[in-house]
């Protein structure tokens, strides 16, 4: 059988059971499974054609799902392996997530307790006096007790609640792993904005540099009469301009040091001594890995979540029209009634009941009927919802793509005009110097020597931040594994019958 376009592997977790619970139910079990016909968590309905491959992915390497779970680490940059690690370890997003991840398994758990029967014990004393005077007579009674009950699952209800809890408890899991996408993502492009910010920082002290020298000159001509102070102060103007950058470019760097720091769950100026050394800018290597866009929307965190939220809701139907039908119940008790707290276990009297039962609903206005529409109009809605995370994913990784083909093509030729300007500047500032160019002309070229690098740098920037957006848009960052990946159109029930051991003989 092919396997469809999107396929979600549903997470399996075994019911944490008592030794009572696990044998009570490898009784009852069988018996209830036959009665009971649910669907397994599956593949939502698909209504958006998906490409074969991306139309603006030629030339790239084809990565396996999963492969891209490290993304950052293909930067080669210690720093920013360790930045985001760390990061996703204690990031307040992220913790919070987690802490989503085990209610909704709580939850769940809470409706598998839902199938079991229950058992509860009670004890009183009670002391009695009758009669009076001389015909008083003062006795006591101890009684101890049994309940069991059991509400028997005919309709599906209680299974279809504990499937859409398991489904809760998948669309939990993946959107923790989109949580991990997205701080992964941010951590990235901040230290990219900060080591792009350093850069800038670097290339406007340069150029300051290079222009005072030329201010020196001028202020040397001056002095032998060969210009006049208006060429002085037009090169002091130019370098105090570009000095002007320099507060803009530091502030843009401890900016971004603070947002790292805050990403790592500290205190915002926490990691400013560890960044503050200037470094390059992270740079991916060109060979990029794609993965195709059918295994980019297995691997896509919040596709899956809004996947497993349409089986919750599928279930919640399946809920609600059990609903309509009538309630089975089976009850007993066991007592115990002594005169002596002794006695109870030699010489008691014993009591036992067993009852069954039969609710239903006869007229309720159609609330029941209501209900159902209303699980229905909900389960359209995460249909739709899925749709839309299909789309916006298609059209994110594509987007990233076109981007990150203009950006190379622009860093390309933004180099070569850097290069160019560079060689004009020092060629203008030697001509002046020995009087064969006007100051114009060594502003002029200054200027342009001072825009080309700056453009460059800030090109630079973009390429990696390009590839980060499509490492992100690709789903990488997370592992669907390591929620316990099980095999999709597993039942709840199979995965009740694997939880519970064989009845005894």
């Amino acid at each position: 059988m092919s396997r469809p376009p999107i396929a979600h592997d549903a997470v399996a977790r075994t019911m944490s059971l008592s030794t009572f619970g696990r044998i009570a139910a490898a009784a009852w079990l069988p018996a209830v499974a036959g009665c009971v016909s649910l669907a397994p968590i599956e593949e939502p309905p698909q209504a958006v054609e998906v490409p074969a491959r991306w139309a603006a992915g030629t030339g790239a390497t084809a990565a396996a799902p999963g492969a891209l779970a490290q993304w950052w680490q293909r930067f080669g940059d210690a720093q920013l392996t360790r930045l985001v690690e760390r990061a996703l370890e204690a990031n307040t997003g992220v913790n919070g997530a987690r802490a989503a991840l085990r209610e909704a398994r709580a939850l769940r758990d809470v409706s598998a307790a839902g199938l079991l029967p229950t058992l509860g014990a009670s004890a009183s004393a009670q002391r009695s006096r009758t009669g009076s005077g001389s015909t008083r007579s003062d006795f006591n009674t101890f009684r101890a007790g049994l309940d069991a009950s059991w509400e028997l699952d005919v309709f599906g209800g209680q299974r279809s609640a504990l499937l859409a809890s398991e489904a809760g408890v998948l669309a939990s899991a993946a959107s923790l792993g989109d949580v991990q996408v997205s701080i992964a993502a941010e951590v990235a492009l901040q230290y990219i904005a900060l080591r792009n910010a350093q850069a800038r920082l670097a290339i406007a002290r340069e150029n300051l540099a290079s222009q005072r020298e030329t201010l020196q000159i001028a202020q040397w001509r001056r002095q032998a009469g060969l210009v006049t102070s208006l060429e002085v102060e037009q090169a002091r103007t130019a370098a105090e301009q570009t000095a002007s950058l320099l507060p803009t470019f530091q502030k843009s760097v401890d900016q971004s040091a603070h947002a790292l720091s805050v990403l790592a769950g500290q205190a915002p100026s926490a990691l400013a001594a560890e960044l503050a050394a200037a470094g390059p800018v992270p740079a991916a290597p060109e060979d990029l890995a794609l993965a195709f866009p059918a295994d980019t929307l297995r691997q896509r965190a919040d596709v899956r979540a809004a996947g497993f939220q349409w089986n919750a809701a599928r279930a919640r139907v399946s809920q609600a029209e059990a609903a309509r039908w009538p309630g089975f119940s089976l009850g007993g008790s066991l007592g115990l009634s002594a005169l002596t707290l002794g006695s109870l276990a030699d010489g008691a009297s014993f009591a036992g009941a067993v009852l069954g039962s039969v609710t239903g609903s006869l007229f309720y206005g159609g609330a029941a009927r209501a209900q159902v529409g209303a699980q229905q109009a909900a389960l359209e809605q995460s249909l739709q919802s899925y749709r839309a995370a299909v789309l916006v994913a298609l059209g994110e990784v594509e987007d990233a793509l076109v981007a990150l083909r203009s950006d190379r093509e622009r860093l390309a030729r933004l180099k070569e005009a850097a290069d160019a300007a560079t060689n004009a500047a020092t060629l203008a500032r030697h001509q002046y110097a020995s009087g064969l160019v006007d100051f114009q002309t060594v502003l002029q070229t200054q200027r342009t020597q001072l825009g080309a690098q700056d453009d460059v740098a800030g090109a630079s920037a973009d390429v990696s931040s390009d590839h980060v957006r499509l490492y992100k848009a690709l789903g990488g960052g997370w592992a669907p594994g390591d929620a316990a990946a099980g095999a999709p159109g597993t039942t709840p029930q199979a995965r009740v019958r694997r939880a519970t051991p064989s009845a005894p003989g």
